[in-house]
């Protein structure tokens, strides 16, 4: 029998039963709209998750460390011992030397300091205790901006300040206010002292020492943030509440924590930085980069090295969504079942006179596969469109709920293209599989005894 002649007697028996087997497709539509929502869900926060951590450029960066305090950046105590290039140790400490050093390695875009420090702010006659940061221009664009009161720096040098939403309302409970008013800061600067004739320092050419000069500096402040976001992931004192232009703190010069170590160790000389963050120009480049990093003799700790089973993590997630989902879909391939073995017992006359005619055991067996895999395809069309619009009433769902709480909205279900393919595949495959048994029951009938069945 012709394939043409198949699809036809095909199709006209799904017409004379509509409603049985339009019942039929729409399990299997909604087993194939369970699988799929479920399966967008899980592609939509797994791209969510991806794009705001790629676009915040934290899988761009690469927190570096001298060896002496790689162990308080994942490192593990005693992790960065016996690693400096001289056997020593310690490696070298990180200056403006090993600044320009990292600088000048292949695929680095940007390296600076994590200058955070803590500080007093004055405002309308009040002292406030805080921590400042130093925030670079790249970080507009990272997406922790979004959204904030007011605008981000109008320069990579102005002496302006954005204030973080918490300590914002310890100065005002109109924090919107605050915006186009001063702050003085109040900080530490540090100096070197230089060495007189005839002291060690003097003979190797560096400085007796550092003095700590108390300073001020008026900030007018341009924007409120409700988020934390920071120079880098390093730590240093903890979260920023007062945040200013990377090249403002760095002109401020002020006092670090690892000042006081040097002090303790006589090596004041020249001004250190407790950790370095090095910006690549993707992702794809931060293992070469961290490599040439500790080649160096240098710490180096990237979020790529924390998150490797991000991946395995996701899969394993989007595996187990794929198995509930997939459970109801099961579930109606029973329904098919149902249909075509009594589509058996009403057309046994039917399969009696086709096999009379001259139609062999196949090509009954595959009239019925046909039923099958059309009722699947049909149903798994159908089931891939329920499914995406459960997806976006979810997102919209979620977008409402974000916008009274004031946060942008997000996508959190995605039906790429392979998954349509895959949904709609997957469908007539089970399809086929639960109309194994009818085929085969209807291609066994004996003619004769099916044409005497009334």
């Amino acid at each position: 029998m012709k394939i043409r002649d198949l699809t036809e007697l095909a199709v006209r028996n799904l017409r004379e039963s509509m409603l049985r087997n339009s019942l039929t497709t729409l399990g299997i539509a909604v087993g194939v709209a369970s699988l799929v929502a479920m399966l967008s869900l899980g592609v939509g926060l797994q791209n969510l998750a991806s794009q705001r951590l790629s676009r915040s450029g934290l899988f761009n960066a690469i927190l570096v460390s001298s060896r002496a305090n790689f162990g308080e950046f994942g490192g593990g105590r005693g992790a960065g011992r016996g690693n400096a290039p001289d056997g020593s140790e310690n490696a070298h400490p990180l200056n403006d030397e090993v600044r320009q050093r990292l600088g000048q390695i292949p695929k680095v875009t940007e390296v600076y300091a994590d200058l955070r420090f803590p500080t007093e702010i004055q405002f309308e006659g009040k002292p406030y205790s805080t921590i400042v940061g130093g925030v670079p221009a790249s970080d507009k664009s990272g997406g922790d901006f979004d959204g904030m009161t007011g605008t981000f720096f109008s320069g990579p040098a102005a002496d302006e300040t954005i204030l973080q939403g918490e300590f914002a309302k310890q100065l005002a409970e109109d924090t919107n206010s605050l915006v186009d008013k001063n702050i003085t800061l109040r900080y530490a600067e540090r100096q070197v002292i230089p060495a007189t004739p005839g002291t060690k320092g003097q003979d190797d050419g560096g400085s007796a020492g550092i003095s700590i000069i108390p300073r001020e500096r008026s900030l007018r402040i341009v924007g409120i943030v409700q988020t934390q976001p920071g120079a880098g992931f390093g730590g240093g004192f903890g979260q920023a509440r007062v945040l200013i232009p990377m090249e403002v703190a760095e002109t401020l010069n002020t006092a670090q924590a690892n000042d006081l170590r040097d002090i303790v160790r006589a090596t004041p000389a020249k001004k250190t930085y407790q950790t370095l963050t090095v910006r690549v120009d993707g992702p794809s480049s931060v293992q070469s980069v961290e490599d040439s990093i500790k080649q160096m003799g240098y710490g180096a700790f990237s979020l790529l090295d924390a998150t490797r089973n991000l991946r395995l993590v996701f899969a394993v997630f989007d595996l187990l969504l794929g198995l509930f989902g997939s459970l109801a879909l099961v579930v109606s391939s029973l329904g098919i079942i149902n249909t075509l073995v009594m589509a058996i017992l009403e057309r046994r006359r039917e399969i009696g006179v086709l096999k009379a005619l001259g139609a062999a055991d196949r090509d009954v067996r595959r009239l019925f596969f046909v039923e099958a895999g059309t009722m699947g395809f049909a149903g798994g069309a159908f089931g891939v469109l329920i499914g995406w619009l459960i997806g976006r009433a979810m997102t919209f769902g979620t977008d409402v709920y974000l916008r009274r709480q004031s946060l942008p909205e997000i996508d959190i279900a995605s039906v790429p293209w392979w998954m349509v393919v895959a949904a709609i595949g997957f469908s007539i495959a089970v399809s086929l599989a639960a109309g194994l048994y009818p085929a085969s029951r209807a291609a066994k009938l004996d003619p004769v005894e099916a044409l005497r069945y009334e």
